[in-house]
């Protein structure tokens, strides 16, 4: 197999996230007497890192919304303590996994989800599965621009022609090209296929047996 290394997205992509994401959306707004979201809006805004979801998520003005800045906290608060209440690993994602380090692959994860939360997640359902799990950091431009890409192959030691990007959004679609990686899209995430394909996705996969094939067949 040609493909030494491959980086994964996390939410969408290897955990479905939505419902406890929703639900610390939800928390924020109720907190502060907002109108909450449907499941549906929740899953329109994520991928761009949390200060956008909340962005999206605020009745009106955004960011210039005079109560965004507590909803922000407030957010990342109830989030700190129930982003595992209702997150699993998507069907079929953990025997793929260890069919990639069977030949020898390497893991990683780079997501637009808060440092902590990536870290923590990537432990508790990965254990030692992942080489490195890198979130938004402050010290980094988030994705789609390619840092964190690049700090996980340095971890991995590899470059990009030995690795593949693999993810459930545009986002992550213009994150691997950034980088200079083809990427892997599935369908099984936040974003519908079509949505990938305009993105310029090179391979969408429809589930985790797929992507593993697509990746055997990688030249």
């Amino acid at each position: 197999m040609k493909v030494k290394a491959v980086i994964f997205d996390l939410d969408g992509t290897l955990l479905n996230t939505l419902d406890d994401l929703a639900a610390s959306v939800n928390a924020a707004l109720a907190q502060h007497d907002l109108p909450v979201r449907t499941l549906d809006e929740v899953r329109a805004f994520v991928g761009n890192g949390v200060r956008n979801l909340i962005i999206r998520a605020m009745p009106e003005k955004g960011e210039a919304h005079p109560m965004f800045q507590q909803v922000l906290d407030a957010f990342i608060a109830h989030y700190a303590v129930h982003s595992k209440d209702m997150t699993r690993p998507y069907d079929g994602i953990m025997d793929a996994l260890d069919a990639l380090l069977e030949k020898g692959a390497k893991l990683a994860i780079v997501s637009n989800k808060i440092d902590f939360a990536v870290k923590e997640l990537s432990s508790l359902y990965f254990g030692k599965r992942m080489l490195a799990a890198i979130g938004d950091d402050p010290s980094r431009a988030r994705k789609p621009a390619p840092d964190s890409v690049f700090a996980a192959m340095e971890i991995l030691g590899v470059g990009a022609d030995e690795a593949v990007y693999v993810g459930d959004s545009d986002v992550d679609v213009f994150t691997a090209h950034n980088a200079g990686l083809p990427c892997l899209a599935v369908s099984w995430g936040f974003r519908s296929e079509e949505s990938l394909k305009t993105a310029g996705a090179e391979y969408i996969a429809h589930t985790p047996k797929e992507m593993l094939k697509i990746i055997d067949e990688m030249k």
